[in-house]
Parts: C-alpha cells; sequence; structure tokens
C-alpha cells in the first residue's frame, strides 16, 4: 500500500513539474525581450524617424523665416515688374506708389539726402560705389544711412560699363562680389538688390547677381544727370510732373509703380524735399524699398 502510495506521489511530482516548464517556455515565445527583435525592424525604425526628423527641421527653418519677417513687420507687397516699375503681389495692395532711388552714393551729399527723406518719413535705395567707401570716414557715413534704415544696393565697385567687361568675366564678377563683401562689412548685411552702371547689364552680370541673390533693377525714368535739369526748380518739375522736354520726353513718364532713378548731386539734394511733397500732392505713396519683393 505504502509503495502504491509513492509511486503516484512521484507522478503527480513529475506532471506539475513538466507543466511548469511548459508555461514558461510559451510565456517566453509571447513576450521577446528587446534583443529578439528583428534587426530589419529596428534599422527601418530609425530610418522612419530620422526621415520624420528631416521634414521637422525643415518645416522648423521655414517657419523661423516667416517669424523673422512677422517679428520684422515685413512681409512683401510689392515685386519688380519687367519694366523694372514696382506692382503689388496680392490684390488691394496700393498700386499708387513710386520708389525712389539713389544711384553713386555715398559720394558727397547722400548723407544730407538720407536725413531729408528721414525727416519726411519716405523711404529709399542707396544704390552704392566700392570707390566711394575706401575711407573710414566714408564707411562711416554708409553705415549712418543703414542705421537710419535705408536700403544698400549695389551700383558695382568702380561704376564701369559691364559691356565693356563682357569678355573678361571674372573682372565683372569682382564688380559685383567685392562691393557686396565690402558693404557687408561695414553693414553686416549684404545687398538684396543691384543697379549696372548705365543701366547696362551682361549675362554674366545677370548670373553673378542671381547668385548673390540681388534683385536686378533700373528705372522708369531720371533727370537730374541731365545737364538741362542741374537746376533745383527744372529738376523738382521734372521728376515731379514726369516730363522732361528739354530731353526730347514731352510727355510724362509717371505712373504707379514708377521707379525713380537720382543721383547723389547737389541740384538734387535741393530739390528732394520738394520732390517728395510735390509726388505725394498728386497721390503717391512713396514705397517702402523693404516691402519688395526679394530672392530667399
Amino acid at each position: 500500500m505504502n509503495k502504491i502510495l509513492v509511486i503516484i506521489f512521484a507522478s503527480l511530482l513529475i506532471f506539475l513539474l513538466v507543466s511548469c516548464t511548459s508555461t514558461e517556455n510559451r510565456e517566453v515565445e509571447n513576450n521577446p525581450t528587446k534583443d529578439d527583435s528583428p534587426v530589419t525592424d529596428k534599422y527601418e525604425g530609425e530610418d522612419s524617424e530620422t526621415g520624420e526628423e528631416d521634414k521637422d527641421s525643415e518645416n522648423m527653418e521655414e517657419e523661423k523665416e516667416v517669424e523673422e519677417e512677422i517679428e520684422e513687420g515685413i512681409i512683401a507687397q510689392y515685386r519688380v515688374a519687367d519694366d523694372w516699375s514696382l506692382v503689388p503681389i496680392n490684390e488691394g495692395t496700393n498700386e499708387k506708389v513710386v520708389l525712389l532711388t539713389i544711384d553713386d552714393a555715398p559720394e558727397k551729399y547722400s548723407l544730407e539726402m538720407a536725413k531729408t527723406l528721414k525727416e519726411l518719413n519716405a523711404g529709399a535705395i542707396f544704390f552704392v560705389n566700392g570707390h566711394f567707401v575706401d575711407t573710414p570716414e566714408e564707411e562711416e557715413i554708409l553705415k549712418q544711412i543703414h542705421d537710419m534704415g535705408f536700403v544698400i544696393g549695389n551700383h558695382t565697385y568702380n561704376h564701369v560699363n559691364l559691356k565693356n567687361l563682357e569678355s573678361d568675366p571674372e573682372k565683372q564678377r569682382s564688380e559685383l562680389v567685392s562691393l557686396n563683401d565690402k558693404i557687408e562689412e561695414i553693414i553686416g548685411e549684404r545687398p538684396k538688390f543691384f543697379r549696372a552702371p548705365h543701366g547696362v547689364n551682361t549675362e554674366e552680370s545677370k548670373k553673378i547677381a542671381q547668385e548673390e541673390k540681388m534683385v536686378l533693377m533700373n528705372w522708369s525714368y531720371g533727370y537730374d544727370y541731365f545737364k538741362p535739369y542741374f537746376n533745383k526748380d527744372k529738376l523738382v518739375t521734372a521728376m515731379v510732373t514726369g516730363e522732361g522736354p528739354e530731353v526730347d520726353v514731352p510727355y510724362s513718364l509717371l505712373k504707379n509703380g514708377a521707379n525713380l532713378l537720382m543721383h547723389d548731386r547737389e541740384w538734387t539734394s535741393e530739390a528732394l524735399e520738394e520732390i517728395v511733397i510735390g509726388l505725394r500732392e498728386k497721390g503717391y505713396e512713396i514705397l517702402d524699398p523693404r516691402l519688395i519683393e526679394t530672392i530667399k
């Protein structure tokens, strides 16, 4: 009898041991450790995360640009048209604007002209020549003009006719890029607009300007470089009416978005206040150049 009980007890013990071992094996199969995960799944997961991070990074950069524009209160509202006038990007934006530009800065009168415009709350682009910023005093004048809120443009280093350098791409590049380097050294930023001397561009200068992220800009009209208008009163009349009968322009070139060319000249400096007032009396808004679309 005792032998039978021992055999029964031993059998039960063996059955219990076998059952426990089987249960543990099933738990391992149903709950694999991290090391048991397929290697391909692990790397695919990391690739997927990297892709998402790249997208997030791009989105953050775009958002940052928008935020910077909003913080500065500057969102492009106008673009330069094929005829060099300024046209609204969106419907509902004021069309009756004119852009003031000053070439050959800062030779002698640019700072005085900037102060006049500042008092009138009128914006302008000052297009700079490198040979007018080759002394510490001239550099300081340019910095003051920029610090007053005016946009600084590139007008080549030596004011050469780029057509005469057509066979020398490197000299053309130097005329544009070396001036951009110089201006950045003085004011901390590179110009966003380029005006070729005499309005003469080449295919190479257009290419360089694009590489340097500068918008090409010529003009709609200007009269202060013609001898009959080396006079304050005559210049005021010509710029406000858009007419220059003494130089074969008996009709008005003044229109919505007109791009007005002026220079660092004594008579222009004297006429500037009346030009601004006269244009405003005709209902034209003086355009803030910072509202012009640039190359990102």
